[in-house]
Protein backbone atom coordinates (compact mmCIF):
# COMPACT_ATOMS: atom_id res chain seq x y z
CA UNK A 1 0.00 0.00 0.00
CA UNK A 2 1.15 3.18 -1.32
CA UNK A 3 2.59 6.18 1.54
CA UNK A 4 3.98 9.09 1.71
CA UNK A 5 7.25 10.42 3.37
CA UNK A 6 7.29 14.33 3.85
CA UNK A 7 9.90 16.26 5.23
CA UNK A 8 8.56 19.62 6.23
CA UNK A 9 9.35 23.29 6.51
CA UNK A 10 9.71 23.70 3.10
CA UNK A 11 8.65 27.15 1.95
CA UNK A 12 6.43 26.13 -1.45
CA UNK A 13 6.93 28.77 -4.05
CA UNK A 14 6.37 28.52 -7.92
CA UNK A 15 3.36 27.45 -10.69
CA UNK A 16 0.73 24.85 -9.75
CA UNK A 17 -1.41 23.87 -12.68
CA UNK A 18 -5.31 22.80 -11.76
CA UNK A 19 -6.86 19.55 -12.85
CA UNK A 20 -10.09 19.10 -13.98
CA UNK A 21 -13.10 19.00 -11.55
CA UNK A 22 -13.46 15.54 -10.35
CA UNK A 23 -16.74 15.90 -9.53
CA UNK A 24 -17.77 17.51 -12.67
CA UNK A 25 -16.19 14.47 -14.75
CA UNK A 26 -17.48 12.06 -13.30
CA UNK A 27 -21.42 13.13 -13.87
CA UNK A 28 -20.11 14.05 -17.32
CA UNK A 29 -19.08 10.39 -17.79
CA UNK A 30 -22.44 9.10 -16.75
CA UNK A 31 -24.53 11.57 -18.98
CA UNK A 32 -22.90 9.68 -22.12
CA UNK A 33 -25.06 7.15 -21.08
CA UNK A 34 -27.98 9.13 -22.25
CA UNK A 35 -27.22 8.88 -26.14
CA UNK A 36 -26.42 6.18 -28.41
CA UNK A 37 -24.27 8.69 -30.35
CA UNK A 38 -20.22 9.43 -29.43
CA UNK A 39 -19.47 12.03 -26.14
CA UNK A 40 -16.19 13.69 -25.84
CA UNK A 41 -14.94 14.51 -22.62
CA UNK A 42 -11.63 17.07 -22.23
CA UNK A 43 -9.47 17.86 -19.45
CA UNK A 44 -10.19 14.92 -16.98
CA UNK A 45 -8.20 14.53 -14.15
CA UNK A 46 -6.31 11.25 -14.40
CA UNK A 47 -7.39 10.08 -10.71
CA UNK A 48 -8.04 7.14 -9.54
CA UNK A 49 -12.09 7.80 -9.53
CA UNK A 50 -12.46 8.66 -13.28
CA UNK A 51 -10.78 5.34 -13.92
CA UNK A 52 -13.55 3.41 -11.95
CA UNK A 53 -16.14 5.21 -13.61
CA UNK A 54 -14.26 4.69 -16.69
CA UNK A 55 -14.44 0.43 -16.17
CA UNK A 56 -18.33 0.68 -15.11
CA UNK A 57 -18.83 2.11 -18.70
CA UNK A 58 -16.80 -0.74 -19.90
CA UNK A 59 -18.67 -3.22 -17.63
CA UNK A 60 -21.83 -1.94 -18.84
CA UNK A 61 -21.15 -2.48 -22.70
CA UNK A 62 -20.08 1.51 -23.35
CA UNK A 63 -16.73 1.93 -25.19
CA UNK A 64 -14.52 4.33 -23.53
CA UNK A 65 -11.19 5.75 -25.91
CA UNK A 66 -8.38 8.11 -24.88
CA UNK A 67 -7.01 9.25 -28.10
CA UNK A 68 -5.24 11.65 -26.13
CA UNK A 69 -4.14 12.43 -22.58
CA UNK A 70 -7.03 13.51 -20.41
CA UNK A 71 -9.53 13.09 -23.45
CA UNK A 72 -12.05 10.38 -23.13
CA UNK A 73 -13.93 9.70 -25.84
CA UNK A 74 -17.45 7.28 -24.74
CA UNK A 75 -19.95 5.80 -27.26
CA UNK A 76 -23.09 3.65 -25.15
CA UNK A 77 -24.55 2.94 -28.59
CA UNK A 78 -24.17 -1.11 -27.23
CA UNK A 79 -25.10 -0.91 -23.73
CA UNK A 80 -26.94 -4.01 -22.76
CA UNK A 81 -26.26 -4.19 -19.28
CA UNK A 82 -27.98 -2.00 -17.03
CA UNK A 83 -26.50 -2.25 -13.35
CA UNK A 84 -23.92 -0.36 -11.25
CA UNK A 85 -22.68 -3.90 -9.19
CA UNK A 86 -21.35 -3.37 -5.40
CA UNK A 87 -17.71 -4.01 -6.47
CA UNK A 88 -17.84 -0.72 -7.81
CA UNK A 89 -20.26 1.40 -5.60
CA UNK A 90 -18.17 0.37 -2.85
CA UNK A 91 -15.32 2.49 -3.81
CA UNK A 92 -17.30 5.17 -5.73
CA UNK A 93 -20.22 5.92 -4.12
CA UNK A 94 -20.69 8.26 -7.64
CA UNK A 95 -21.61 5.01 -9.21
CA UNK A 96 -24.70 5.93 -8.51
CA UNK A 97 -24.67 8.51 -10.82
CA UNK A 98 -25.40 5.81 -13.78
CA UNK A 99 -29.19 5.33 -12.60
CA UNK A 100 -30.93 8.20 -13.72
CA UNK A 101 -29.30 7.76 -17.47
CA UNK A 102 -30.20 4.35 -17.55
CA UNK A 103 -33.77 4.21 -16.27
CA UNK A 104 -34.31 7.22 -18.72
CA UNK A 105 -33.18 5.49 -21.77
CA UNK A 106 -33.80 2.00 -21.18
CA UNK A 107 -36.59 1.54 -19.06
CA UNK A 108 -34.60 0.07 -16.16
CA UNK A 109 -31.83 0.46 -13.92
CA UNK A 110 -29.88 -1.90 -11.29
CA UNK A 111 -27.67 -0.15 -9.19
CA UNK A 112 -26.31 -1.40 -5.79
CA UNK A 113 -26.75 0.46 -2.82
CA UNK A 114 -23.67 3.05 -1.29
CA UNK A 115 -24.27 2.59 1.80
CA UNK A 116 -22.47 4.82 4.18
CA UNK A 117 -18.52 6.39 4.25
CA UNK A 118 -15.54 7.65 6.38
CA UNK A 119 -17.22 11.17 6.81
CA UNK A 120 -20.62 10.23 7.50
CA UNK A 121 -23.99 8.57 6.27
CA UNK A 122 -25.04 10.26 3.02
CA UNK A 123 -28.60 8.15 2.10
CA UNK A 124 -30.11 8.08 -1.41
CA UNK A 125 -33.64 8.34 -0.71
CA UNK A 126 -34.09 11.68 -2.37
CA UNK A 127 -32.74 10.15 -5.74
CA UNK A 128 -35.40 7.37 -5.10
CA UNK A 129 -38.33 9.72 -4.29
CA UNK A 130 -37.37 12.08 -7.46
CA UNK A 131 -37.37 8.64 -9.45
CA UNK A 132 -40.87 7.76 -7.74
CA UNK A 133 -42.21 11.21 -8.65
CA UNK A 134 -40.85 10.64 -12.56
CA UNK A 135 -43.06 7.72 -12.70
CA UNK A 136 -40.19 5.04 -11.57
CA UNK A 137 -41.57 1.74 -9.71
CA UNK A 138 -38.43 1.39 -7.44
CA UNK A 139 -37.66 -1.28 -5.18
CA UNK A 140 -34.80 -2.58 -3.47
CA UNK A 141 -33.84 -6.38 -4.18
CA UNK A 142 -30.43 -7.93 -1.93
CA UNK A 143 -29.04 -4.97 -1.59
CA UNK A 144 -30.32 -2.95 -5.00
CA UNK A 145 -31.61 -0.44 -6.34
CA UNK A 146 -33.98 -1.43 -8.55
CA UNK A 147 -35.64 0.91 -10.97
CA UNK A 148 -38.04 0.60 -14.20
CA UNK A 149 -40.66 3.11 -15.73
CA UNK A 150 -41.67 2.61 -19.48
CA UNK A 151 -41.31 6.31 -20.02
CA UNK A 152 -40.36 8.80 -17.56
CA UNK A 153 -42.90 11.51 -16.68
CA UNK A 154 -42.05 15.17 -16.21
CA UNK A 155 -43.08 16.31 -12.39
CA UNK A 156 -42.24 18.73 -10.27
CA UNK A 157 -39.85 17.48 -7.01
CA UNK A 158 -39.10 19.29 -3.89
CA UNK A 159 -35.65 18.30 -2.60
CA UNK A 160 -36.09 18.78 1.19
CA UNK A 161 -32.23 18.55 2.06
CA UNK A 162 -29.81 19.95 -1.07
CA UNK A 163 -28.26 17.50 -2.84
CA UNK A 164 -25.12 17.53 -5.28
CA UNK A 165 -25.85 13.95 -6.27
CA UNK A 166 -29.61 13.62 -6.59
CA UNK A 167 -29.90 16.73 -8.45
CA UNK A 168 -27.74 15.57 -11.25
CA UNK A 169 -29.45 12.25 -11.26
CA UNK A 170 -32.87 13.77 -11.78
CA UNK A 171 -31.43 16.41 -13.61
CA UNK A 172 -30.05 14.01 -16.29
CA UNK A 173 -33.07 11.31 -15.95
CA UNK A 174 -35.63 14.31 -16.74
CA UNK A 175 -33.73 15.55 -19.88
CA UNK A 176 -35.67 12.70 -21.39
CA UNK A 177 -38.79 12.19 -19.83
CA UNK A 178 -42.13 13.62 -21.62
CA UNK A 179 -42.71 16.79 -20.18
CA UNK A 180 -41.39 19.12 -17.62
CA UNK A 181 -39.48 18.62 -15.04
CA UNK A 182 -39.03 21.45 -12.17
CA UNK A 183 -36.33 20.78 -9.23
CA UNK A 184 -37.03 23.07 -6.68
CA UNK A 185 -34.46 23.76 -4.24
CA UNK A 186 -31.21 22.20 -6.09
CA UNK A 187 -28.02 22.60 -5.27
CA UNK A 188 -26.23 25.11 -7.22
CA UNK A 189 -22.34 23.94 -7.53
CA UNK A 190 -20.27 24.72 -10.40
CA UNK A 191 -20.14 20.56 -11.21
CA UNK A 192 -24.57 21.17 -11.65
CA UNK A 193 -23.73 24.33 -13.85
CA UNK A 194 -20.80 22.25 -16.38
CA UNK A 195 -23.18 18.72 -16.03
CA UNK A 196 -26.10 21.32 -17.35
CA UNK A 197 -23.97 22.32 -19.99
CA UNK A 198 -22.82 19.39 -21.37
CA UNK A 199 -26.29 18.16 -21.58
CA UNK A 200 -27.81 21.33 -23.48
CA UNK A 201 -25.08 20.72 -25.78
CA UNK A 202 -26.30 17.01 -26.27
CA UNK A 203 -29.92 18.85 -26.78
CA UNK A 204 -31.21 19.08 -23.37
CA UNK A 205 -33.66 21.45 -22.84
CA UNK A 206 -32.28 22.72 -19.12
CA UNK A 207 -33.07 26.17 -17.62
CA UNK A 208 -31.79 27.79 -14.29
CA UNK A 209 -28.71 25.57 -13.51
CA UNK A 210 -26.47 27.32 -11.01
CA UNK A 211 -29.76 28.25 -9.08
CA UNK A 212 -32.33 26.45 -6.74
CA UNK A 213 -34.86 26.22 -9.29
CA UNK A 214 -34.05 23.65 -12.35
CA UNK A 215 -36.36 23.71 -15.25
CA UNK A 216 -36.26 21.13 -18.12
CA UNK A 217 -38.12 20.43 -20.87
CA UNK A 218 -37.57 16.90 -21.91
CA UNK A 219 -36.77 15.75 -25.27
CA UNK A 220 -37.21 12.44 -27.26
CA UNK A 221 -33.67 11.90 -27.84
CA UNK A 222 -30.37 13.04 -27.13
CA UNK A 223 -27.10 13.29 -29.53
CA UNK A 224 -23.42 13.07 -29.23
CA UNK A 225 -21.27 16.43 -28.03
CA UNK A 226 -17.70 17.54 -27.38
CA UNK A 227 -17.27 19.42 -23.97
CA UNK A 228 -14.49 19.87 -21.50
CA UNK A 229 -14.57 19.63 -17.81
CA UNK A 230 -14.17 23.14 -15.85
CA UNK A 231 -11.13 23.32 -13.32
CA UNK A 232 -11.26 21.70 -9.93
CA UNK A 233 -12.35 24.72 -6.94
CA UNK A 234 -11.17 22.13 -4.56
CA UNK A 235 -7.90 20.85 -5.73
CA UNK A 236 -7.68 25.34 -5.95
CA UNK A 237 -8.43 25.66 -2.70
CA UNK A 238 -5.97 23.06 -1.46
CA UNK A 239 -3.39 25.16 -3.01
CA UNK A 240 -4.03 28.00 -1.33
CA UNK A 241 -3.92 26.68 1.90
CA UNK A 242 -0.46 24.98 0.70
CA UNK A 243 0.79 28.08 -0.20
CA UNK A 244 -0.63 29.31 3.20
CA UNK A 245 0.56 26.58 5.89
CA UNK A 246 4.39 27.18 4.68
CA UNK A 247 4.74 30.05 4.40
CA UNK A 248 5.29 30.46 0.48
CA UNK A 249 4.17 32.02 -2.62
CA UNK A 250 2.57 30.19 -5.33
CA UNK A 251 1.01 31.26 -8.55
CA UNK A 252 -2.28 28.76 -9.34
CA UNK A 253 -3.15 28.99 -12.78
CA UNK A 254 -5.76 27.22 -14.66
CA UNK A 255 -7.96 27.29 -12.00
CA UNK A 256 -11.75 29.21 -12.25
CA UNK A 257 -11.69 32.20 -9.05
CA UNK A 258 -15.39 32.52 -9.66
CA UNK A 259 -15.81 29.09 -8.33
CA UNK A 260 -13.97 29.97 -5.19
CA UNK A 261 -15.43 33.23 -3.94
CA UNK A 262 -15.87 31.66 -0.18
CA UNK A 263 -12.58 29.98 0.05
CA UNK A 264 -10.82 32.99 -0.93
CA UNK A 265 -12.73 35.63 1.54
CA UNK A 266 -12.01 33.02 4.31
CA UNK A 267 -8.45 32.70 3.47
CA UNK A 268 -7.83 36.18 3.22
CA UNK A 269 -9.66 36.78 6.88
CA UNK A 270 -6.80 34.15 7.72
CA UNK A 271 -4.37 37.41 6.41
CA UNK A 272 -3.49 35.18 3.27
CA UNK A 273 -2.84 37.54 0.41
CA UNK A 274 -4.39 35.96 -2.86
CA UNK A 275 -4.98 38.21 -6.15
CA UNK A 276 -6.37 37.84 -9.20
CA UNK A 277 -4.27 39.10 -12.04
CA UNK A 278 -6.98 37.52 -14.59
CA UNK A 279 -9.94 34.83 -15.19
CA UNK A 280 -7.52 31.96 -15.02
CA UNK A 281 -5.10 32.31 -12.38
CA UNK A 282 -4.53 33.28 -8.88
CA UNK A 283 -1.29 34.65 -6.84
CA UNK A 284 -1.18 33.39 -3.57
CA UNK A 285 1.27 35.14 -1.01
CA UNK A 286 1.19 33.25 2.90
CA UNK A 287 0.08 35.77 6.10
CA UNK A 288 3.16 37.05 7.86
CA UNK A 289 1.07 36.11 11.01
CA UNK A 290 -1.65 33.94 10.06
CA UNK A 291 -4.95 35.40 12.33
CA UNK A 292 -7.84 32.71 13.61
CA UNK A 293 -10.80 32.99 11.29
CA UNK A 294 -13.97 30.78 12.29
CA UNK A 295 -15.84 29.00 9.65
CA UNK A 296 -18.91 27.41 9.07
CA UNK A 297 -19.33 24.70 5.98
CA UNK A 298 -22.44 26.08 4.20
CA UNK A 299 -24.02 24.36 1.15
CA UNK A 300 -23.14 26.20 -2.35
CA UNK A 301 -21.93 29.19 -2.52
CA UNK A 302 -21.10 28.95 1.03
CA UNK A 303 -17.54 27.70 2.48
CA UNK A 304 -17.52 24.16 0.98
CA UNK A 305 -17.30 21.12 3.15
CA UNK A 306 -14.71 19.74 0.79
CA UNK A 307 -12.25 22.50 2.29
CA UNK A 308 -13.45 22.34 5.90
CA UNK A 309 -10.00 19.42 6.79
CA UNK A 310 -7.69 21.80 4.52
CA UNK A 311 -8.27 25.05 6.33
CA UNK A 312 -8.38 23.49 9.98
CA UNK A 313 -4.82 22.32 9.11
CA UNK A 314 -4.02 26.05 8.53
CA UNK A 315 -5.84 26.96 11.73
CA UNK A 316 -3.31 24.71 13.92
CA UNK A 317 -0.55 27.00 13.31
CA UNK A 318 -2.88 30.50 13.89
CA UNK A 319 -2.29 33.09 16.46
CA UNK A 320 -4.94 32.45 18.28
CA UNK A 321 -8.40 30.00 18.57
CA UNK A 322 -10.79 29.74 15.92
CA UNK A 323 -13.96 27.54 15.40
CA UNK A 324 -14.81 25.52 12.77
CA UNK A 325 -18.88 24.51 12.49
CA UNK A 326 -19.13 21.52 10.14
CA UNK A 327 -23.23 21.64 8.84
CA UNK A 328 -23.22 19.21 6.15
CA UNK A 329 -21.70 16.11 7.25
CA UNK A 330 -21.90 14.56 10.69
CA UNK A 331 -18.95 12.55 10.77
CA UNK A 332 -16.25 14.73 9.16
CA UNK A 333 -13.74 15.55 11.79
CA UNK A 334 -11.30 12.14 11.59
CA UNK A 335 -8.81 14.44 10.60
CA UNK A 336 -8.45 16.04 13.91
CA UNK A 337 -7.35 13.01 15.36
CA UNK A 338 -4.17 12.91 13.56
CA UNK A 339 -3.80 16.51 13.70
CA UNK A 340 -3.18 15.82 17.31
CA UNK A 341 -0.54 13.23 16.78
CA UNK A 342 1.56 16.05 15.48
CA UNK A 343 0.80 18.80 18.38
CA UNK A 344 -2.02 20.29 17.06
CA UNK A 345 -4.77 21.27 19.90
CA UNK A 346 -8.24 21.32 18.73
CA UNK A 347 -11.37 19.82 21.17
CA UNK A 348 -14.17 18.30 19.73
CA UNK A 349 -17.89 19.17 20.13
CA UNK A 350 -20.70 16.86 18.34
CA UNK A 351 -20.15 19.14 14.69
CA UNK A 352 -18.06 22.03 16.22
CA UNK A 353 -14.09 21.96 16.44
CA UNK A 354 -12.44 24.53 18.20
CA UNK A 355 -8.64 24.85 17.45
CA UNK A 356 -6.31 26.74 19.45
CA UNK A 357 -2.75 27.69 16.95
CA UNK A 358 0.34 26.47 18.35
CA UNK A 359 3.40 27.77 17.22
CA UNK A 360 4.91 24.94 15.49
CA UNK A 361 3.60 21.11 14.33
CA UNK A 362 5.85 17.86 14.80
CA UNK A 363 5.76 15.33 11.73
CA UNK A 364 4.28 11.87 13.16
CA UNK A 365 2.82 8.24 11.66
CA UNK A 366 -0.31 9.20 10.43
CA UNK A 367 -3.54 7.37 8.76
CA UNK A 368 -5.62 9.19 5.93
CA UNK A 369 -9.59 8.48 6.36
CA UNK A 370 -10.66 10.01 3.51
CA UNK A 371 -9.77 12.26 0.38
CA UNK A 372 -10.02 15.49 2.23
CA UNK A 373 -8.76 14.22 5.48
CA UNK A 374 -5.77 13.07 3.12
CA UNK A 375 -5.28 16.49 1.84
CA UNK A 376 -5.00 18.05 5.42
CA UNK A 377 -2.70 15.80 6.82
CA UNK A 378 -0.38 16.31 3.42
CA UNK A 379 -0.58 19.95 4.25
CA UNK A 380 0.18 19.50 8.05
CA UNK A 381 3.30 17.62 7.32
CA UNK A 382 4.23 20.41 4.98
CA UNK A 383 4.33 22.62 7.61
CA UNK A 384 5.72 20.32 10.37
CA UNK A 385 9.01 19.44 11.88
CA UNK A 386 10.61 16.45 10.76
CA UNK A 387 9.12 13.77 9.61
CA UNK A 388 5.47 12.63 8.59
CA UNK A 389 4.42 9.59 7.27
CA UNK A 390 1.17 8.91 5.49
CA UNK A 391 -0.38 5.72 5.26
CA UNK A 392 -3.28 4.69 3.15
CA UNK A 393 -2.82 7.37 0.49
CA UNK A 394 -4.85 5.73 -1.83
CA UNK A 395 -7.67 8.03 -0.28
CA UNK A 396 -5.93 11.26 -2.04
CA UNK A 397 -5.52 9.08 -5.27
CA UNK A 398 -9.23 9.37 -5.72
CA UNK A 399 -9.34 13.10 -6.08
CA UNK A 400 -5.91 15.03 -6.81
CA UNK A 401 -3.76 14.11 -9.75
CA UNK A 402 0.11 13.40 -8.68
CA UNK A 403 -0.43 15.96 -5.78
CA UNK A 404 3.15 14.24 -4.61
CA UNK A 405 4.75 15.34 -8.05
CA UNK A 406 3.12 18.99 -8.24
CA UNK A 407 4.25 19.75 -4.54
CA UNK A 408 7.26 18.83 -5.19
CA UNK A 409 7.82 20.98 -8.40
CA UNK A 410 6.99 23.80 -5.98
CA UNK A 411 9.89 22.74 -3.72
CA UNK A 412 7.77 20.44 -1.16
CA UNK A 413 9.88 17.62 -0.04
CA UNK A 414 7.65 14.58 -0.41
CA UNK A 415 8.14 11.27 -2.06
CA UNK A 416 5.60 8.00 -2.37
CA UNK A 417 6.86 4.99 -1.37
CA UNK A 418 5.82 1.26 0.02
CA UNK A 419 6.95 -0.93 2.41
Amino acid sequence: MDKFKITGGQRLEGRISISGAKNSALPCMAAALLTPENVTLHNLPYVRDIITMRRLLEDLGCTALMPELRTLNINASSVEIFEAPYELVKTMRASVLALGPLLARFGEARVSLPGGCAIGQRPIDLHLTGFEKLGAVVSIESGDVVARAKRLQGAEIDFNVVTVTGTENLMMAAALADGETILNNAAREPEIVDLAELLNKMGARIEGAGRSCIRIQGVKQLGGAEHTIIPDRIEAGTFIAAAAITGGALEIVNCNPQHIHSTIGKFRDAGVKIEQPNAFSLIVKAADHTKPADVTTLVHPGFPTDMQAQYMALMTIAEGTSVITETIFENRFMHAAELLRMGAKIKLNGRQAVVEGTEKLMGARLQASDLRASASLVLAGLAAQGETIIDRVYHIDRGYEKIEEKLRAVGAQIERFRD
